[in-house]
């Protein structure tokens, strides 16, 4: 203790202040208020945007379950040579793995029932390189998907809303139609039932079927496949990386990467994040500021205090920093707590989301209306290291004012009626 100096064990002292009157009681009271206040906007902060984080992860990985992270295909609609360009693309270190497709929109009509859909032939045992299909199979097999069977596979909610399933019969539109005697009429061709895949996204379990590329070729009249679909390394690099391609493949080749695919999506999640957070970040605002009332009642009950510490010889900064040190212990004590049950809640919400909804009886997340039935939460330490340090410097700059407040009492105005 003999190392501490006066202003710290001063400032420790006022802290922990007495409730030897009804004054100082209401002090601590107040100081108590705004160290929960902290804690619990800090505490906030860290679990919504982990929520958020867990969220976008989820649905990124959903989405990438059956897209690719790099698209490569011909402005004329065909790349004559995939094999070619499959090479050229894997010369490109960050590239594992390719495969070609072809896309297209057709009309799919089970019984009474005609819905739009997006085709995609593959090739199986490529496809299961740069995309995670193949894992997701709820009924039926993968491998079924045989040249020249017009075989499909639909995604889960397509079955359901045509009433069909494995081994049933479905028709396909195709959007050009053939000139007959009759006039314009549209081709139709018949597919079996051979599989439905869920992967967990809406738009793609409810709008999406795979045939094997050749059929798919045969359907739409193509010579060669639609582009090339690559998997790569880190597909948080996918942009980098469709960059780089774009200087070393040769052709008249257009790349997209899932980012841009997806972009009103991410970008919507992006804004969305970021206003949470300043929303969040106003709560924790208010209650540091909080500190600006706390210190203010602490100087005007220590200014007898205040005035014997200037007689013995204190100066106007060692006043300012005794209170300035009274203000800093509230906001590191609130935030420490703030962060210690944020990270808590995070880490453990796959067990406390089920446990209110056991004890209240309601479904947060009901199947029927959210493609996920979990509260995903992803914690992300830079974050929590952000929040932390947000948190103490706003505390720090409430106690400024009352702190030089209270460096400018005079020693002879506050000890007059004493």
């Amino acid at each position: 203790m003999k190392n501490i100096s006066f202003e710290w064990l001063v400032g420790l002292r006022y802290t922990r202040a007495g409730r030897r009157s009804g004054r100082n009681s209401f002090i601590s009271f107040i100081s108590m208020i705004s160290m929960a206040g902290i804690a619990l906007g800090v505490a906030a902060l860290i679990i919504v945007l982990s929520v958020m984080n867990g969220f976008q992860k989820e649905v990124r990985d959903r989405m990438l379950s059956v897209l690719a992270h790099i698209e490569v295909f011909d402005a004329g609609g065909a790349i004559p040579d995939w094999q070619a360009t499959a090479l050229q693309a894997q010369k490109n270190p960050a590239v594992i793995a390719s495969a070609p497709y072809v896309d297209g929109q057709a009309m799919i009509i089970g019984g009474d029932v005609m819905r739009g859909v997006i085709l995609r032939g593959v090739l199986p045992a490529q496809e299961s390189k740069v995309s995670e299909v193949a894992d997701k199979m709820k009924a039926g097999k993968w491998a079924d998907l045989k040249a020249g069977e017009f075989n499909i596979i639909l995604g889960s909610a397509l079955a359901a809303a045509l009433h069909v399933d494995i081994g049933d019969k479905i028709r396909l539109a195709a959007p050009d139609g053939q000139m007959t005697p009759a006039g314009m009429l549209p081709r139709i061709k018949a597919f079996t039932v051979v599989g439905i895949f869920e992967a967990g996204h809406y738009e793609y379990d409810s709008g999406m079927a795979f045939l094997q590329i050749d059929d798919a070729q045969k359907f739409f009249r193509l010579g060669s496949p639609s582009g090339l679909r690559l998997k790569i390394k880190d597909m948080l690099k996918a942009p980098q990386v469709s960059l780089e391609l774009s200087r070393t493949l040769t052709g008249d080749l257009l790349i997209r990467d899932w980012t841009k695919q997806n972009r009103n999506y991410f970008a919507a999640v992006k804004t969305e994040k970021t206003m949470m957070s300043i929303f969040l970040t106003l709560i924790v605002a208010v209650a540091a500021f909080n500190l600006v009332s706390t210190l203010v009642m602490t100087v005007t009950d220590k200014q007898a205090d205040i005035a014997i510490l200037r007689t013995l010889g204190a100066s106007p900064a060692s006043i300012m920093k005794i209170f300035m040190i009274q203000g800093g212990i509230v906001s590191l004590v609130g935030t420490a707590v703030g962060v210690g049950f944020g990270v808590l809640v995070s880490l453990n919400i796959d067990v406390i989301v089920p446990f209110i909804e056991h004890m209240l009886r309601v479904d947060l997340l009901p199947r029927d209306l959210y493609f996920i039935s979990a509260l995903p939460s992803d914690l992300r330490w830079p974050e929590v290291f952000q929040i932390s340090a947000m948190a103490v410097v706003l505390a720090f700059l409430a106690t400024i004012y009352p702190s030089w407040h209270a460096a400018r009492v005079k020693p002879a105005e506050a000890l007059r009626y004493e």
